[in-house]
């Protein structure tokens, strides 16, 4: 038997935000900061994001401007970002 960790996330209408902070690192990040991380390619970020949101792409955001990684409330775009 394989166990499997369940996902973060129970709303079906939770938005998850990825991008890249301003070091080039990809980001995925739930919006209200529930779960997320950094990664080193954006496909990582975008499987991660999928595991956490049931498998749910509609539901992810791809930022054009810089975030950086906030857990516990909404994730923020940086100031830097032109």
């Amino acid at each position: 038997m394989k166990l499997v960790e369940p996902p973060s996330c129970s709303s079906l209408s939770s938005i998850v935000f990825i991008g890249q902070n301003r070091r080039g690192q990809w980001i995925a990040q739930q919006q209200h900061g529930l779960y997320g991380g950094l990664f080193v390619s954006r496909a990582q970020a975008v499987k991660y994001a999928l595991f956490e949101n049931g498998q749910h792409p509609e539901t992810i955001v791809e930022l054009s401007r810089e975030i950086e990684l906030e857990m516990g409330k909404s994730p923020g775009v940086s100031q830097r970002a032109a």
